[in-house]
């Protein structure tokens, strides 16, 4: 694998809705991802992007070929295997933030070290009060997802999907609720956790300012890769000025 964190080798997907009738939704996709990345995910409603997120975050299965994590093969895994590279390696953070209502902050980023155990209480608000200052939060720990804005939300998600220390992070339009200012500050974070600590990244976005903070664009259409380029930054200032 060398440096490279994701292997992906001719994956197919093909979804079958009946005898006769069948989706063809990914059509032979490979890709390296190295470590340290920041990739942007593009394209149409249908074009398959949505599939390749489910397969890398071990939420699908392919119909063949190979996907590679962190030198785990996951077409040998057990659905149990599949669920603790899940929970140990992948940290997810959705448009629509899915923090528990009645629940602080605090517990909200604690949540994947209860289920994950072997840590003690005191441990798990220390890390937890760590990663809420580092997205912002510092004295908004106690807060209920209805006391924080929608950006603060999604802070609180970036800080949950990192407790577990995961080897990639897959962002699914973070920044689909959010304003202009919110969403500004959000890709700020994801570009800081890049750079400064080195973590690799893969966003799915259908806004080509956000997907210009990332350093490389991978572009699907009816199940193909059709673009795989890297971003150039000097269109990024003229971008981030038209966003909405």
């Amino acid at each position: 694998m060398g440096n490279n964190i994701i292997v992906i080798e001719n994956l197919v997907k093909i979804y079958r809705l009946s005898e006769e009738v069948s989706i063809r939704a990914l059509k032979g996709i490979s890709l390296n991802v190295k470590r340290s990345e920041f990739i942007a995910i593009m394209g149409a409603s249908g074009s398959g992007k949505s599939t390749f997120m489910n397969i890398l975050g071990f939420l699908d299965t392919p119909t063949s070929g190979k996907y590679i994590l962190d030198g785990i093969d996951g077409s040998s895994l057990s659905l149990n295997e599949k669920a603790e590279v899940r929970n140990k390696k992948i940290g997810f953070i959705f448009q629509g933030f899915n923090l528990l209502a009645r629940t602080s902050a605090l517990e909200n980023v604690e949540l994947p070290l209860m289920y994950k155990g072997g840590v003690s209480a005191q441990e798990m608000r220390e890390r937890a009060q760590k990663l809420l200052a580092m997205v912002g939060l510092a004295g908004r720990e106690h807060h209920h997802p209805n006391k924080l804005s929608g950006g603060e939300q999604q802070r609180v998600a970036i800080a949950r999907a990192l407790i577990n220390e995961p080897a990639i992070l897959l962002a699914d339009e973070p920044t689909g609720n959010l304003d202009t200012k919110n969403s500004t500050e959000i890709m700020e974070i994801f570009t800081r956790l890049n750079r400064e600590l080195g973590i690799t990244i893969i966003l799915v976005t259908h806004e080509p300012d956000i997907a210009e903070y990332a350093e490389r664009k991978v572009v699907f259409r009816d199940g193909m890769i059709v673009e795989d380029a890297p971003i150039n930054k000097r269109k990024r200032v003229v971008l981030k000025g038209k966003r909405r």
